[in-house]
């Protein structure tokens, strides 16, 4: 999908963007087949320990994290993309519909940037011990979460939900056309979030989306999202991409080249070296990781 004149217009005024069936459900299944057994192993670990008492193995994907998380929030340790480094997600990293798209902004030649997350979000009434903010985002901007050097660097965060993103199920706010506003002063208290002092008066837009949909924001916007009111879980990704060459904002974390139209050897496509640079960053840390807040 590449996106219009109009669109491309859109995001460049308004720093965010909603694009609507963007992605197929054959895009997104791996993924979810993938998070379904290991989920399904963690569980039966911690079932085995005495730490999980029901593993409800019969329900859908949509609500079993949460009922499991519930029991035990230990289950959702490990899993994000570079503790589990699934296949499927290296795999989807690359997809072709969502690079199509990208490309739209950014030109052909595209780096997947480290700061990448998924993210499962348990109805509220789920939350355990984690207690009720452990999955809630304050309003940020993604330059808060990256270095000042990295702040000239085009970095085109897409947020999309691994099936719906409702309201009620806590998903994106986004406070549209503050794209001029350059990075806004960050404060660490309350988990790395704009000086309320900053905010701008104005109304934030409430991304809802359908499974398919995805938010594209520019590194400037703010955003944050809110609590699961829901009795599904709410699952998402959060990745960035960026042209090849500029500077990544993290560079303590491996990025990799995912499109090249003037070197297309360069893409990376081997999946066991993409692990090996992730466990080689937890091992032999170098490099910055941290956040720019005060």
């Amino acid at each position: 999908m590449k996106l219009t004149d109009e669109q491309k217009e859109e995001f460049r005024t308004q720093g965010f963007l909603i694009a609507r069936g963007a992605l197929t459900d054959a895009d997104l299944q791996p993924i979810i087949d993938e998070l379904s057994t290991w989920i399904d192993a963690r569980a039966r670990d911690l079932h085995a320990e005495g730490k999980i008492e029901d593993l409800h193995e019969h329900e859908p994907f949509t609500k079993r994290y949460g009922l499991l998380f519930g029991q035990c929030n230990e289950v959702g340790s490990g899993l994000d993309i570079m503790h589990y480094r699934g296949r499927a997600m290296f795999e989807f990293l690359h997809n072709e519909n969502l690079l199509e798209l990208l490309e739209s902004l950014l030109g052909p030649e595209l780096t997947c940037n480290p700061i990448q997350h998924l993210r499962a979000k348990p109805p509220l009434s789920q939350e355990g011990n984690a207690g009720p903010s452990f999955h809630n985002a304050p309003w940020h901007q993604d330059a808060g979460v990256m270095m000042e050097e990295a702040e000239g660097s085009d970095v085109v965060t897409c947020w999309l939900p691994v099936g719906r993103a409702t309201q009620e199920m806590g998903c994106m706010e986004v406070i549209p056309g503050l794209v001029e506003t350059g990075y806004l002063r960050h404060l660490r208290e309350g988990g790395t979030t704009i000086d309320p002092e900053l905010i701008p008066s104005v109304e934030p837009v409430v991304a809802e989306c359908e499974k398919g949909d995805l938010v594209l924001m520019s590194r400037f916007t703010p955003h944050r999202s809110t609590p699961n009111y829901s009795d599904e879980c709410r699952w998402s990704l959060d990745l960035r991409y960026q042209p090849t060459g500029q500077h990544t904002g993290r560079t303590g974390h491996p990025d990799f080249v995912v499109r090249s139209q003037s070197n297309p050897a360069s893409e990376m496509r081997d999946y066991d070296e993409w692990c090996r640079l992730w466990v080689d960053a937890f091992n032999n840390p170098k490099g910055h990781v941290g956040h720019r807040s005060q």
